[in-house]
């Protein structure tokens, strides 16, 4: 018999949303995970919310709710609150009840800036790791160091001279608001340009032959046992920003009566790096560059059979950056600033640990 289409509209409801979610969800794990964070960040909030004053968005419910922008790749702040305001998944994992109003974007906007200035990004990672459950799973001894580049929310015609006054704000743009811009004879170097959307970002090439474009660069340290990210950064776009970077993140872990282990890729195969991590008590897996030249890794460390067993799970890495840039959306950050696009990054790869965690712990959840 065909059932009638018919659009019922009670007047009352009896709901509730811990029933509506499926009990091998896995996002029951993280939000578990989540919670106890949460809890140990307690202190920390105090310190950045005053004690006075309107009461903002909680900083609990604000930091879930950016979590589910990076699980499912929701780009912009009105695209949330259009999916919290309908989604009972959306709402039950931030703490929302089926009638709580949803914020404004501009407010959420503005209290996530706020909360992430006040280093809450690394404590967050630092949180999710220190969990004792999850802290067993991380190798104390290995490491593999990796970086990325990451676009600027900038265009290539906000380059300018950087002799060339600024201008008035109350001036109309010249050409409209999209100006034709030929580069073309024109030398671009950072030494003569600086973007005026974005000054901080550089422009930098991939490699020879490739085009030039407005980029900061992101940096990962991994463990070598499952893979989960320990640590990150985001500097500006050098030559030598990837080796200064991973010294920065090693050292923090160097130092110690046994020595460790860091894997890494050709391009860090230089003699100044690897002296560097021998001075520190750090064993260089790097990948040898013999390319028309002598590769500073030699014998002593190539015949261990640990250096084959890191080249081979180095490459892991690649796994949390291609997470991160296609689902994460950190390929472009609709943010400006490394500082801020560094908090991004940074939450963006607790948010990686995350998702890969109920596997890792034996729910039975899918990463």
């Amino acid at each position: 018999m065909r059932g009638q289409d018919v659009r019922s509209r009670s007047l009352f409801s009896c709901m509730d949303l811990e029933r509506r979610i499926r009990p091998d969800h896995p996002l029951r794990t993280i939000r578990t995970l989540v919670d106890e964070v949460l809890t140990t960040l307690d202190g920390q909030f105090v310190e950045i919310y005053s004690q006075i004053g309107h009461p903002s968005i909680p900083p609990e419910q604000l930091l879930r709710a950016m979590l589910l922008q990076a699980f499912y790749s929701v780009r912009f702040e009105r695209q949330l609150m259009e999916r919290l305001d309908f989604d009972l998944l959306f709402r039950w994992f931030v703490g929302l009840g089926i009638d709580d109003p949803v914020w404004d974007a501009s407010t959420f906007y503005k209290n996530r800036d706020r909360l992430l200035g006040g280093s809450v990004a690394a404590a967050f990672l630092s949180a999710v790791l220190a969990i004792p459950r999850v802290k067993r799973l991380l190798s104390q001894d290995h490491f593999t160091v990796d970086g990325t580049l990451i676009q600027a929310w900038a265009s290539m015609k906000s380059l300018k001279p950087k002799d060339t006054a600024p201008a008035d704000p109350s001036d109309p743009p010249a050409g409209g608001r999209n100006p034709d811009v030929d580069f073309r004879g024109k030398s671009l170097s950072n030494d003569t340009h600086q973007s005026s959307t974005d000054p901080q970002a550089r422009l930098y090439r991939k490699g020879q032959g490739r085009e030039a474009k407005l980029c900061f660069m992101a940096h990962a340290l991994m463990e070598n046992r499952n893979g989960l990210i320990v640590d990150g950064c985001v500097t500006q776009a050098t030559g030598q920003a990837e080796r200064v970077a991973a010294l920065a993140m090693i050292e923090k872990r160097a130092n110690r009566p046994t020595r460790i282990t860091l894997g890494a890729d050709k391009g860090d195969d230089a003699a100044d790096f690897v002296n560097e991590l021998r001075a520190m008590a750090v064993t260089p897996h790097v990948a040898c560059n013999t390319a028309g030249r002598r590769s500073a890794i030699d014998g002593r460390t190539t015949r261990q059979p640990g250096y084959a067993i890191s080249q081979t799970i180095r490459k892991r890495i690649e796994e949390s950056f291609g997470w991160s840039k296609e689902i994460g959306l950190i390929g472009r950050f609709r943010v400006r600033g490394r500082e801020r696009i560094d908090m991004a990054f940074t939450f963006t790869a607790a948010a990686f640990n995350l998702v890969r965690l109920p596997k890792l712990l034996g729910t039975g959840a899918t990463a």
